[in-house]
């Protein structure tokens, strides 16, 4: 069966440009992580998860919300979030909150027939001009948003010392296929013509994704090189919507995983496609795109992911075409834990490497 490969966990509340807590951990949480414990026993779908992943499964499943698949488009925006799961934990195990280094500010960004929104993060410290980052979320081109993905956007910027602008695209099946492409490449040409108003450098801009949303940031890439556009230094995608394939080993091996299964891949491809054959499009379906003269690039895995085969795939394919690639999986993780290093270590970890990647990007 051909069907889209997407993304986020469970739907969203909402919003559009305030400022929230950093979700983001520093060093001297290590010891306090080491307490957040799993209440139950590991999942039979993932029976080497690392505890405090396996804590915000528990507790995303304890909100007992409807299943998405069941759900409308405007239904599974209520759903409670892995974000909503990160933030109970913490406060159930006092996780102190790292004081924000950022300050953020939103801005309206004209695109075909209306406009979208974005939010800014710009470094407290530092001389501009600063190096940029645009940035956008997951949620399978229908749900989720700026706060749900507020934690991967703002460690970002605070630990690359880049301005980042994350980018709320609009969504399906409100907006189908190709509006969130085309938003996506729209807020970057904006970001590119706009850098040094927002104290940025416009020689050292970046794309950035998760899920959909590094789907976007490639496309973004490929688009800016047909166009003959200046082309991104760099893009980090996390865990990309990257085939067509719902039949690989990985969809084969977590079919059954959380937060994303199977059954999520078929409602967002309801959602989002006008009609199946759209999946087999390049823009969908990067592993079968033209992925010759992008930029270096940077993939983040989670080994507990229906994703994680396509990453790996799409990786080497763009070696194959000459990129640069650094791609690094992180084991006994789901999908969505890029955001989550207020508890969980391994995303910690995955932000520090992603943020070393970019700035190293951003020295050439």
């Amino acid at each position: 069966m051909i069907a889209l490969l997407t993304l986020s966990s469970c739907g969203s509340s909402s919003s559009n440009g305030s400022n929230k807590d950093s979700l983001t951990a520093d060093s001297d949480t290590t010891s306090t992580l080491k307490d957040i414990k799993p209440a139950g026993e590991a999942p039979a779908w993932a029976p080497d998860m690392k505890p405090q992943m396996q804590a915000v499964i528990e507790k995303l499943a304890s909100y007992k919300d409807a299943p998405i698949p069941g759900l409308t488009a405007m239904e599974a925006r209520k759903n409670h979030t892995p974000t909503d799961a990160v933030k109970d934990l913490a406060k159930e195990n006092q996780v102190p909150m790292p004081a924000p280094m950022v300050d953020t500010v939103g801005r309206n960004i004209p695109v075909k027939g209306d406009s979208i929104h974005a939010r800014i993060y710009t470094p407290t410290t530092g001389t501009a001009p600063f190096p940029v980052i645009v940035y956008y979320h997951g949620g399978g081109f229908v749900i989720a948003d700026l706060d749900v993905y507020d934690a991967s956007a703002k460690g970002l910027a605070e630990q690359t010392g880049a301005i980042v602008v994350s980018v709320a695209y609009r969504l399906a099946p409100e907006h189908k296929f190709p509006t969130a492409h085309d938003d996506a490449y729209a807020a970057y040409a904006w970001v590119v013509k706009n850098a040094i108003a927002l104290k940025g450098d416009p020689k050292r801009i970046a794309v950035a994704g998760e899920s959909a949303g590094g789907n976007l940031a490639a496309n973004v890439s490929m688009m800016a090189r047909d166009k003959k556009e200046t082309l991104p230094v760099h893009q980090l995608l996390v865990y990309p919507v990257a085939g067509s394939d719902m039949n690989t080993e990985s969809y084969r091996k977590y079919a059954a995983a959380k937060p994303l299964d199977k059954p999520m891949m078929e409602w967002f491809v309801k959602n989002y496609l006008k009609n199946m054959g759209e999946a087999k499009d390049p823009r969908i379906n990067l592993v079968g795109a033209n992925l010759k003269g992008l930029p270096p690039t940077t993939i983040v895995l989670a080994e507990i992911d229906p994703l994680e085969k396509d990453g790996e795939i799409l990786g080497e394919k763009l070696k194959a075409a000459g990129v640069k690639v650094n791609s690094k999986t992180y084991s006994g993780v789901t999908h969505e834990f890029f955001g989550m290093s207020l508890v969980v270590p391994e995303s910690k970890d995955a932000l520090a490497f992603a943020a070393d990647e970019l700035k190293n990007a951003f020295k050439k």
